[in-house]
This record gives C-alpha cells, sequence and structure tokens, in this order.
C-alpha cells in the first residue's frame, strides 16, 4: 500500500511539444540528398535534394514573417503537386501560420465563399492558374498573393502579383527562428466536399498532424520507408493528400510529383522514367489506367510497364473488387483506405490481419474490397437509430462514428451540433456499415443514400460494386426512385465499356450470381455517358436524383 505522505509518482519524461518543425529540420539534416522530383507543365522534370527543399521553406516562413504574417493567420494555396506546394507545407506553419489549400476543382464562386469564410491574409497561386484566380478575385481580397512561376514564364506585371521565386531568393534567413507555439496550435485547414450544403473547414494541428504521420507510416498502413519512391496522385488540396507529404519528409522518402499531368498516359509515362514502389489515388484515377495499360498491351506492346511490386493506397470512394482483382493480374496491389476530411483523413485501412493469412484468394479479394480495420488510436463504433451499437456480426448496420487525437472536434465558425457530434463527443460521419468479428469495416452507404424498399434496406454500393464486376460495365451509380407501393426502389445508372446498351436479363443475372435477392435487382436500368462527381471523385449522386427523379 503506498504511502498516503509519498507524493503521487509523476513521468520523467520531457514535455516538448509535437511540431512540424522538427520534422523539417530532420528531413534537411539527415536527408538532404533525398529527391524531390516535380513535373511541370511542359511535360518535363525539375529536381530538387531535401536540403534545398529545408533551405527554400525557411525562406518562404522567413518571407511571410517579413510580410506581417504570425500566429493563426491563414494563408491559401491555389496549386497542383509540386514541390513549392510541398514548401508551403511546413513553410507556412514554420511562420506560425495556418495553410489553408484550395481546390482548383471547385467553381469560381465556390473557391471565393471558401477563401471569404477562411479569412485567408495570403494567395500561394501557380501562374497557370491565375485565369481561375481572377475569376473570383472579386470575392475575396487577399493582401498579397505570391506567384509560383511553374510554367517557367515570367510572373504578369501591374496587378498586384509577387513573384514567389524571387521573393525566396531575396529573403534571408540567417537569423531565422521558429516562432513559439503550442502543439495544439492549428497548421493547416481543409474544406469539406459541401455535396449537402456549405462546405465546412477543419483545422489541423501540430499535434493531431504528427499523430496522423506517425499512424499512417505503420506497416499495416501506408508501410512507408525511407527506400520508397511515392507517387501522390491523391491532390495536395484534398485532405492534405492523405498525409503522405509529411510522411515523406519525416523519412526521407523520394517523392514523384505529378503536376497537372493526370491523364492515364501521362501518369503511365511518368512510371516508366521515375518508378513509384508507392502511390495514392482516388479509384477513377487508376480505373482509367488499368483500362489504358491493358489497351496497350495488345496495340502497343512494350510501350508501358507497371512497375513491379508497386503498393498502391486507394481512396476516397468505395473501391470495386474487380478493380482490385485487374491491377493484382499485373503484379499491383491496391490497398483500401477510408476516411473524411474529418478524419485527417486515414481511419481504417483494409490489410490482411495475422489470423487472415491463410485465407484463399477469394476472399482475400473480397476483404480488400472492405473499408477495413481502423488504425491505431482511431476508436470505431456502430451506432444503430435506438441507441444501442451494432453487434460485430458481418451484418448488422448502422453509423459509424469515430473518435481520436486526430478527428476532428468542430468545424471552423460553425457551432457544434447534434448531427455532427454526439453529446459524448463521438464525430458522426454519416456512413452506414457493418464490422465483422475481424474488426473488418464494410461500408454499405452514406445515410442519405440507403434505399429502403417494403421496409427493407438496400445498399446501392453493394449493388453498385457488383455491377462493376459484369465484363460490359464501365462504371454504376445506384440511387433512389420513388415507388407507389415499395416506398422507393433502385435505379442503376450504368456507364458501358463500348457506349452500348447491356441486355437487363445479363445484368440481373450478374447480380443474382453475386447472391442477390430478386427484389434486391434494380427497378430499370440507364445508360449514360459518364457518371457525374464531386471535385473530390466521389458519384454525386444529388446530380442523378435531379437527372432521374422517378
Amino acid at each position: 500500500m503506498r504511502d498516503a505522505n509519498q507524493p503521487p509518482m509523476v513521468s520523467t519524461m520531457m514535455a516538448q511539444p509535437l511540431s512540424l518543425n522538427h520534422l523539417l529540420e530532420r528531413a534537411g539534416h539527415l536527408f538532404p540528398s533525398s529527391e524531390i522530383v516535380s513535373r511541370l507543365p511542359d511535360k518535363s522534370y525539375r529536381t530538387h535534394r531535401f536540403g534545398q527543399f529545408h533551405d527554400r521553406t525557411r525562406r518562404l516562413a522567413q518571407a511571410l514573417l517579413n510580410l506581417g504574417i504570425g500566429r493563426g493567420d491563414r494563408v491559401a494555396t491555389l496549386c497542383w503537386n509540386h514541390h513549392a506546394h510541398l514548401e508551403c507545407y511546413f513553410g507556412i506553419p514554420a511562420a506560425g501560420a495556418v495553410m489553408h489549400t484550395l481546390n482548383l476543382r471547385l467553381s469560381p464562386e465556390e473557391i471565393g465563399w471558401i477563401a471569404a469564410d477562411a479569412q485567408d491574409r495570403v494567395l500561394v497561386v501557380d501562374d497557370i492558374l491565375l485565369p481561375l484566380y481572377r475569376q473570383f478575385a472579386h470575392l475575396h481580397r487577399f493582401e498579397h498573393v505570391l506567384v509560383f512561376p511553374f510554367s517557367g514564364a515570367a510572373v504578369p506585371a501591374g496587378e498586384g502579383l509577387t513573384d514567389y521565386e524571387a521573393l525566396l531568393a531575396g529573403t534571408d534567413t540567417a537569423g531565422f527562428r521558429y516562432p513559439d507555439h503550442a502543439e495544439d496550435d492549428p497548421v493547416s485547414m481543409c474544406y469539406t466536399s459541401g455535396t449537402t450544403g456549405r462546405p465546412k473547414g477543419v483545422a489541423y494541428s501540430h499535434r493531431s498532424t504528427v499523430l496522423h504521420t506517425l499512424v499512417g507510416c505503420l506497416g499495416d498502413c501506408w508501410g512507408l520507408r525511407g527506400t520508397d519512391t511515392v507517387l501522390p496522385v491523391t491532390p495536395m488540396f484534398h485532405a492534405n493528400s492523405w498525409g503522405i507529404p509529411y510522411a515523406a519528409v519525416m523519412l526521407g522518402t523520394k517523392l514523384v510529383f505529378p503536376g497537372p499531368h493526370l491523364h492515364p498516359d501521362d501518369l503511365l509515362d511518368l512510371m516508366q522514367d521515375h518508378p513509384p514502389t508507392l502511390a495514392l489515388g482516388v479509384p477513377t484515377i487508376w480505373l482509367g489506367l488499368i483500362q489504358a495499360y491493358e489497351a496497350a498491351l495488345s496495340t502497343q506492346p512494350g510501350r508501358w510497364r507497371l512497375p513491379p511490386g508497386m503498393r498502391s493506397l486507394v481512396g476516397g470512394a468505395a473501391v470495386p473488387e474487380s478493380l482490385i482483382r485487374a491491377f493484382d493480374r499485373h503484379g499491383v496491389w491496391l490497398l483500401q483506405g477510408w476516411g473524411m476530411t474529418e478524419t485527417s483523413p486515414l481511419a481504417t485501412v483494409s490489410y490482411p490481419k495475422a489470423e487472415l493469412r491463410d485465407i484463399d484468394a477469394d476472399e482475400r479479394y473480397r476483404r480488400a474490397a472492405m473499408a477495413g480495420v481502423p488504425v491505431p488510436l482511431v476508436d470505431v463504433r456502430l451506432r444503430q437509430d435506438d441507441g444501442n451499437d451494432a453487434p460485430w456480426d458481418g451484418r448488422s448496420v448502422g453509423e459509424i462514428q469515430v473518435r481520436g487525437p486526430f478527428i476532428t472536434g468542430s468545424y471552423h465558425r460553425v457551432p457544434v451540433s447534434e448531427d455532427k457530434f454526439t453529446a459524448d463527443g463521438w464525430l458522426r460521419t454519416g456512413d452506414v456499415a457493418s464490422m465483422d468479428p475481424h474488426g473488418f469495416v464494410r461500408i454499405t452507404d452514406r445515410t442519405k443514400d440507403l434505399i429502403k424498399s417494403g421496409g427493407e434496406w438496400i445498399s446501392s454500393v453493394d449493388l453498385e460494386n457488383a455491377l462493376m464486376g459484369h465484363p460490359q460495365v464501365l462504371e454504376a451509380a445506384v440511387i433512389a426512385i420513388p415507388d407507389e407501393k415499395w416506398s422507393e426502389r433502385p435505379l442503376a445508372c450504368v456507364v458501358s465499356r463500348n457506349g452500348l446498351a447491356i441486355e437487363r436479363a445479363s445484368l440481373d443475372a450478374c447480380l443474382l450470381g453475386q447472391g442477390f435477392a430478386k427484389w434486391q435487382l434494380p427497378e430499370r436500368y440507364e445508360f449514360i455517358d459518364a457518371v457525374p462527381r464531386t471535385s473530390t471523385g466521389k458519384f454525386y449522386k444529388l446530380r442523378l436524383r435531379e437527372r432521374f427523379p422517378r
């Protein structure tokens, strides 16, 4: 028994705050020769070393301080994936400010509204994106606009623009020191996609970002190593490119940025010049890439080769099992992850757990097409309408609710509400899922996309994934349409590979062969040219509902 007069034992560990500045200094001193390759607008390459990156990033931080930017000020970026954008990832927080990535795929009106809501003081913009900037400049006034001459052309004069390269070259860092900060100070901010209302800002801290980076580097997550070559096709404005730039800098891992060249042919060409061992992207990108690659095998044999043993983390939308099988035929394994802007974003990863090492190939593919197992430090529960948690039986469903040290607990300038956060502090994701006894999450739908037919739920995601296993189906999106008898029935919007309609009997047989009951089959099929998508690559079902109201 402890003596009541004895003081309680305390930790002897240093109270050193977690900080992105530590990762930057580590990169500059331990990995000065590691490479950062950027593909320029003319498709040539520019290579920097981490030593140069360290110097240029500190110059950016000092330049921002010289402009009067300080703790908590927002500095926006409107950039493609390249070395200067990476400098912003670390240089803006190094000045004590907050990097706010603007999504260049949004409309000018949306970008302007978001910049105003975030109260951005400075904008860093690629010169090739100046036409987009000029379309929303009247909606929000930036105090300074720093233009990165991505194309190599001279920065236009007479518009109050500042040359990013000239600014860095003219900045002295001899006396630079990092401003004091707390580990809970914000370092970056992203806005949600806003498909059901105005986008909302999520601010990440030094602490949450470092912890997310450490978890992501674990072997069963990204499994990132210093000897890897990473190709982030995922935009750096999309949930901070899933956090991979921070991890690569921490480990001194070679980065290959594709710039604006995201066409399948361009990505395949890049893979020949700088073969990645790890690539990240949304399913749409990989679907186009494998189609181009397999088509070239017969028409242009030898033109391309997929890097042998390449791993790919795929997320942003459900990954069809057929896509995983297609890449595996060529020696590339797709690792599916699930998350949201609000989760930093990595929350689950579908990896083969130790007790499942001996499963057969079909079961391996089936599990690879699931959202996966919660990553360390993230708690997941499935909350049902009655307030109870769904059992882990692989059948019972509930809304995914999450909590953890890199899960947001509020939104920028938005009051906390019960429709997004529970009274006991869990984030309500709006995704509906089941979990099996092994802890694998299988997302069945968004709460707003579930189809209730005759009192029974039908998963639109399950139907979509099954239909995309049909050899003639390129893509499929399923929505609910009203029905007098059954309340709702599924309608399948199908994109065929050859642009021609497919016999209904063939599509029904595909679904029946994968275990669907007759009552779950789509009421009808509509053939469309393309599935509309959000700026982050997800199916934009609101547009389909507007097109097919019944």
